[in-house]
């Protein structure tokens, strides 16, 4: 843990990607009702809330469809719908004093939000004009834990990938990072440093 918080320090890192859902924001429960909603329209078996976060949160929803042979349009669905629920949405209360702290570096989201949804999300709370580059599901053919969207961000950015900090918290948010070859910073979530909160990383980089 220390080494790798002196490798951080000593990195100076040349862009830092944050995943939107469960860092930047609680999107939880309008997540799980906009599936709910698709699920019905289908008529598939809705889901509780418990289940939602178990099988669904931070992976990949075309693949649990697949896995668990339910209607792949579900996933099309969810996704149109879910504009419908972003009132559900909170942003956390560390999140713009966070992005205010890290000014100074260039940063980028990577979301496995389709791009209206991403922006709208972060035009509501006011923290878009924080990032250089807003990548999205719509950029890319594979959704994270696949590298590619990591990928895409360091080709916009200009940057390499091992000398990115990547903040996520889930594990496909990890593995996405690790594939490419950043540095993994995790909320909550094991990985190369683990934080409980999103306030504490300022502090790791100065």
């Amino acid at each position: 843990m220390v080494l790798l918080l002196l490798k951080i320090m000593k990195l100076a890192p040349s862009a830092i990607l944050f995943d939107m859902d469960g860092v930047l924001v609680d999107s939880l429960d309008s997540w799980w009702k906009a599936l709910n909603s698709a699920l019905k329209r289908f008529k598939h078996k809705e889901i509780t809330r418990e289940e939602f976060i178990t099988t669904y949160w931070g992976h990949d929803l075309k693949d649990n469809l697949k896995r668990l042979q339910l209607n792949p349009e579900v996933a099309s669905f969810c996704n149109v719908t879910y504009g419908n629920h972003i009132d559900y949405i909170r942003i956390y209360p560390d999140t713009k004093e966070t992005l205010e702290q890290l000014s100074s570096y260039t940063k980028a989201i990577i979301t496995n939000t389709p791009t209206d949804c991403a922006r709208q999300i972060l035009k509501k709370f006011s923290i878009e004009k924080y990032f250089q580059e807003i990548i999205t599901s719509d950029d890319v053919t594979k959704a994270k834990p696949d590298p590619e969207i990591v990928f895409n961000a360091c080709a916009r950015l200009s940057v390499d990938a091992k000398k990115v900090i990547l903040v996520g918290d889930t594990e496909s948010d990890v593995k996405a990072g690790r594939a490419a070859g950043c540095t993994v910073i995790g909320l909550n979530v094991p990985a190369d440093i683990v934080i409980q909160r999103l306030v504490e990383l300022p502090g790791l980089l100065q």
